[in-house]
């Protein structure tokens, strides 16, 4: 191995877990929907209609999630359709006509192009169609019972809509307090930075789950309309927060138990109480007790006309580009060639190495090596697992019981690791398509087989002879932030208030998408990853400007003159400069930055982003760590 400093980082990054809580009520539903029906299928003598409906149910599973009632029934709704159509199509193929799945591949990558939800559509379309080729019951039984399994999971998920309503809406806006709270309580020790973070993901949870909501309901709700109100009359609390945890001030601690107190309150819908009153040299401290107490007042009154601006509606563009084509193609020769390898070889289950090909090369849910990688090692101990037991043929009832622990797993690896989640799918998918040939030994070895092929496929053709595959993208992300922020400072430091919320918020997501992007390109054990582990000092850098713009927005909000426009547009072209360089491929080009004592935050940052722009050297042999 090289003294490459990348290898360490792709190496942690694929077998570290995500800091997730566990989903309990998503594994039970899952064990329940999975298990459920076969359990039926076993009693009634007729076991294999249940792991029929069993399947069916799979395709919900996978795409359950917590979140907004509206928005699980959208992504699970349109995840069962499309499985429900593409096991039509895979039941229905003859052995001669199975290159069709060739052409279900290619719709299902320019599907996924449209968004998140039609992305999982797209995959349960030619995961369920590639499943659906190595069924050998009558087709359209199968078809009727894998319908109804998704419908049976469908109710499942959604079964307590109806009594909970917005209960999950406004435990995200609770959160938001929950997590104003903890980072005052951090400001100015280590666990500050990853506090601020973490406002950050909570407070977009919260704004996806509302705008998805009135998305669905047209404003037409008053609840639902009262919590986003809430939510935009939070947005000078949080600023006045992160304006004393960048300035390394202590809030009194009164303010972070009133805030666990909002949260409760909000929870349970109850009004706020009024917040703690700011000590007398505490001008810091004003900002916050001002804003708590527009918002204590706020959910006193009846006020719940939506001020939101205009023009943040969902964007269903279909990116039909040359990128899109790519990816389209790339995963038409995949599957093209898993489809000759299986006939060429005569493999007694070949849909199995096109289903490999199918899960890992998914385009929009992370590096493509590291799934493979992690696909590939998460199957062979699933495989050992499920066909060893399968070998053992235990009884039908603990297989049964068997299947509900897997299922019950499967969430806790979806949020915690990929190479976690085929552990457990791979011995569940086992046990629901071969337990009728429960006792064969053969089983283990022609499973491991087929995964392995399947992983080579992608990584030899879909990775490393794919054209661009290797080549760094961290950087279009990377410019795009910048842009976002250099709008940001230039509205926040010239005291405009039009459109200063809302360009915040756009900044800090921006951060926290870049950071994602980021973390799944120090996967890669290439030019991709090398860069990513180069720049990482970058996001820390954007991350502390951004807060140093927030600090300046605060003060001038409390009564300071704003920033000369002059010095703010020399600032913000400073910026803007930054991402023209990264799409440039070259150093930014240095320029006079304003001599003002309230920008000396501002300018420190962004002189270190420059810095680090201007050819990140890693020392040879010198092992950088990248925080999790």
């Amino acid at each position: 191995m090289s003294d490459d400093v990348a290898a360490p980082h792709w190496l942690r990054g694929l077998l570290s877990q995500k800091p997730a809580p566990v989903p309990w009520k998503r594994g039970l539903r899952a064990a329940a929907s999975i298990a459920g029906p076969v359990a039926v299928g076993l009693a009634a003598g007729r076991i294999d209609l249940g792991v029929l409906v069993s399947l069916g149910a799979l395709c919900v599973v996978f795409a359950d999630i917590d979140g907004p009632y509206p928005y699980r029934f959208q992504r699970t709704g349109w995840a069962a359709f499309a499985g429900v159509v593409g096991y039509l199509v895979g039941a229905h193929l003859a052995s001669s006509a199975v290159w069709v799945l060739v052409l279900v591949a290619g719709v299902s990558a320019l599907v996924s192009a449209i968004g998140s939800t039609a992305s999982m559509a797209g995959l349960q379309l030619l995961v369920f169609a590639v499943l659906g080729t190595g069924q050998i019951a009558e087709p359209w039984l199968a078809v009727r019972c894998f319908g109804l399994g998704a419908a049976f999971a469908l109710v499942l998920s959604l079964a307590a809509w109806p009594v909970r309503g917005a209960a999950h809406e406004r435990a995200a806006v609770a959160a938001v307090y929950d997590q104003i709270a903890v980072m005052l309580a951090a400001s100015g020790t280590s666990a500050a930075r990853q506090a601020r973070r973490d406002l950050t993901d909570t407070l977009n949870t919260a704004y996806d789950a509302l705008f998805n909501v009135r998305s669905h309901l047209a404003g037409r709700d008053r609840s639902y309309r009262r919590l986003f109100v809430l939510l935009t009359e939070t947005t000078p609390v949080i600023e006045a927060a992160v304006a004393l945890v960048n300035a390394k001030k202590q809030a009194p601690p009164e303010y972070a138990t009133y805030l666990l107190d909002a949260a409760y309150r909000i929870r349970v819908r109850e009004p706020l109480a009024e917040p703690p009153s700011p000590p007398d040299e505490g001008r810091a401290v004003a900002q916050l007790h001002a804003g708590l107490r527009a918002v204590a007042e706020f959910r006193r009154g009846d006020h719940d006309t939506d001020r939101r601006q205009e023009g943040e509606r969902l964007d269903l563009r279909v990116l039909l580009g040359r990128r899109t084509w790519l990816v389209v193609l790339r995963l038409m020769l995949c599957v093209g060639l898993a489809v000759a390898v299986g006939r060429l070889l005569e493999l007694e289950h070949a849909y199995w190495v096109t289903l490999t090909v199918a899960i890992v090369l998914k385009p929009d849910f992370g590096s493509v090596f590291g799934r493979a990688v992690l696909r590939g090692i998460g199957t062979a101990i699933g495989v050992l697992l499920g066909a060893g037991v399968l070998a053992l043929a235990p009884p039908s009832w603990v297989l049964v019981g068997l299947m509900a622990v897997a299922a019950a797993a499967l969430p806790i690896g979806q949020v915690r690791n990929y190479g976690m989640f085929s552990t457990f799918v791979t011995p569940l998918v086992l046990v629901q398509l071969d337990i009728a040939q429960a006792g064969q030994w053969s089983l283990v070895g022609a499973r491991l087989l087929d995964t392995a092929i399947g992983c080579a496929i992608v990584l030899v053709v879909g990775y490393l002879l794919w054209p661009g595959a290797r080549r760094p993208r961290v950087g279009e992300d990377l410019a795009a932030t910048l842009d976002t922020i250099a709008d940001y400072l230039e509205h926040a430091l010239s005291g405009r208030t039009d459109e200063k919320s809302t360009l915040r918020r756009q900044a800090y997501r921006a951060l926290s998408d870049l950071r994602t992007a980021f973390q799944q390109s120090i996967v890669e054990p290439s030019a991709a990853g090398r860069q990513a582990a180069a720049w990482w000092p970058v996001i820390i850098g954007l991350e502390r400007l951004t807060d140093a713009v927030t600090g300046v927005a605060v003060a001038i909000d409390r009564g300071a003159d704003p920033v000369a426009d002059a010095d703010t547009k020399a600032v913000a072209a400073a910026v803007r400069e930054a991402g023209k360089a990264v799409r440039g491929e070259r150093a930014p080009k240095r320029a006079a930055l304003p001599d003002d004592d309230r920008l000396d935050r501002v300018v420190g940052e962004l002189t270190s982003v420059n810095a680090t722009l201007r050819g990140p050297v890693l020392a040879r042999g010198r092992r950088t760590r990248v925080p999790e």
